[in-house]
């Protein structure tokens, strides 16, 4: 019996937005296999959402850079679970800089992380989607539609992002998989370097995406929301 019990798989799951997503599966009484570049923090993560809800969370590392990384922990998630329903593409990373400064390297780590990573996730997990008619969710941003300063790498990747998102939305339908972008303004994660604190209080907190992620995945099958955005109802000296 335990493989009717649906099956997440989150990546970058151990802190911020992932993590607030898979506390509110869980709470749904959805299992959560979650990902980090550290096992340890996966570890960690996992074994805190263990202590609430015994034997629901499973930590994995993996890099989204890497499509065999993607691919092992996948696999991992099938030896355990036997199955993967919702697919939470969430892991991503900010670089921030005038083009004048930008390097090199931040530019490929932001496109290979936010970007590509995202290619690797779907290929990875495809097999498994189509097998339980799942769905896919990408974690893109408001950067996604909207430029700013200083953000010549991030808004490429999430401009990007939305755009394959929306494009492989088109190609799984036909498979019985759904696909949604969802593009947060400003979220209370530390993101960016910045810790969060009481300050944040007016932004996204991230289980408020995690309540978002569980409404869509309770959609009637009929119905498919492919972009979310959402922003804070009461910006706090922020547009975004």
């Amino acid at each position: 019996m335990a493989n009717f019990t649906p099956t997440a798989f989150v990546t970058g799951g151990s802190k911020g937005i992932g993590y607030g997503i898979a506390e509110v599966l869980i709470e749904q009484g959805i299992r959560v296999a979650l990902t980090s570049r550290s096992q340890q923090s996966a570890d960690d993560a996992a074994a805190s959402l263990n202590q609430r809800w015994p034997g629901f969370a499973l930590g994995l590392a993996a890099d989204v850079r890497d499509l065999n990384s993607q691919q092992q922990a996948v696999e991992a998630v099938m030896r355990q679970w036997g199955r993967i329903d919702y697919v939470i593409a969430n892991a991503g990373v900010g670089q921030f800089a005038s083009i004048q400064e930008m390097s090199p390297e931040q530019w490929q780590e932001t496109i290979d992380i936010n970007l590509t990573g995202v290619f690797n996730t779907i290929k990875s997990t495809l097999a498994a989607l189509k097998s339980s008619k799942g769905y896919f969710i990408s974690i893109a941003s408001l950067a996604g539609s909207n430029f700013f300063e200083k953000g010549s790498a991030y808004n490429a990747s999430k401009f990007g992002l939305v755009g394959f998102t929306q494009a492989i939305m088109l190609d799984l339908r036909k498979d019985g998989i759904k696909v949604s972008t969802i593009m947060p303004g400003s979220v209370a994660t530390g993101f960016g370097g910045n810790a969060s604190g009481e300050k944040d209080a007016w932004k996204i907190q991230p289980r408020d995406i995690g309540q978002i992620v569980a409404d869509l995945i309770r959609m009637p099958a009929r119905t498919l929301p492919s972009k979310v955005e959402v922003r804070p109802a009461n910006p706090g000296g922020s547009a975004s």
